[in-house]
């Protein structure tokens, strides 16, 4: 049973079964999410104007390479509860003084919005989290250089690295793309990888934070292995094996409700 509670979760669903089947068709997804097939292919015609998808009759096909991400806007609206809950636990796991590295992505995104009125150094590799952090005055935000990839709006590239790697922080908030104890953290962008890891060479402290979805997802590249993970932030739909086979490897897991 799915739990639509908009038009952007919706839209995410219709991609994800996308990027599974290839094709969907009007009448299937219209029954899965009990709405109107008018509503449906109003969603298939937002999401063709997005490029994402090619509507032929009676549906649509996939335009994105199974490995690709979810646009950025799609995936602020996706597992969005969830997400803002993870940012709330995340920031009860800062401490004031602290200097922090906080990584690209949704997740990330939620936990800077979750900062206000903390006392902290953040260096962020998202332009996107630029402004909630900067309306806190008892934040010292910082930017490093870089190269912008502008479906992200992440920075990433060897000034980037350069700059993180000239600093010492206490934490490192980082998010991935796809999670599993045998796989580790992983990464679509291999840019965003290398700013990761250098974001983790530089910090006393990991924190990972990965909704309950990541653990069905594998991407191309390996951020790090799990037990290189100090603290996992997820939601408690996490699947449980997967929570207890991290936890063996000695990450701590914590449920964001």
């Amino acid at each position: 049973m799915f739990w639509i509670v908009d038009s952007g979760e919706r839209q995410a669903q219709i991609v994800r079964r996308l990027q599974v089947a290839g094709r969907v068709e009007v009448v299937d997804l219209a029954a899965r999410f009990a709405t109107s097939e008018v509503t449906v292919r109003r969603d298939l015609d937002e999401l063709a104007a997005a490029g994402v998808l090619r509507r032929v009759r009676g549906g649509a096909v996939n335009l994105l390479m199974r490995g690709q991400e979810l646009p950025f806007a799609m995936r602020v609206l996706e597992s969005s509860g969830a997400k803002a809950a993870i940012g709330r636990v995340v920031a009860g796991l800062l401490c004031d003084g602290e200097a922090v590295v906080l990584d690209t992505g949704t997740t990330t995104l939620a936990v800077a919005r979750s900062l206000a009125g903390r006392r902290l150094t953040v260096m962020t590799l998202s332009l996107h989290a630029v402004g909630p952090l900067s309306t806190n005055p008892s934040i010292t935000l910082m930017v490093p250089g870089g190269t912008t990839r502008h479906s992200e709006l992440s920075l990433s590239g060897p000034m980037t690295q350069s700059d993180i790697g000239a600093l010492r922080f206490d934490t490192a908030v980082l998010s991935c793309c796809g999670l599993s104890a045998s796989n580790g953290a992983t990464g679509h962008d291999l840019g965003d990888v290398a700013a990761k890891r250098a974001a983790m060479a530089a910090s006393a402290r990991t924190i990972l934070v990965a909704d309950s979805a990541k653990f069905a997802r594998t991407a191309i590249a390996v951020i790090c292995p799990a037990d290189q993970i100090d603290v996992l932030v997820t939601d408690p739909a996490a699947p449980e094996e997967e929570v207890a086979a991290l936890r063996r490897a000695g990450v701590e897991v914590v449920l964001g409700v």
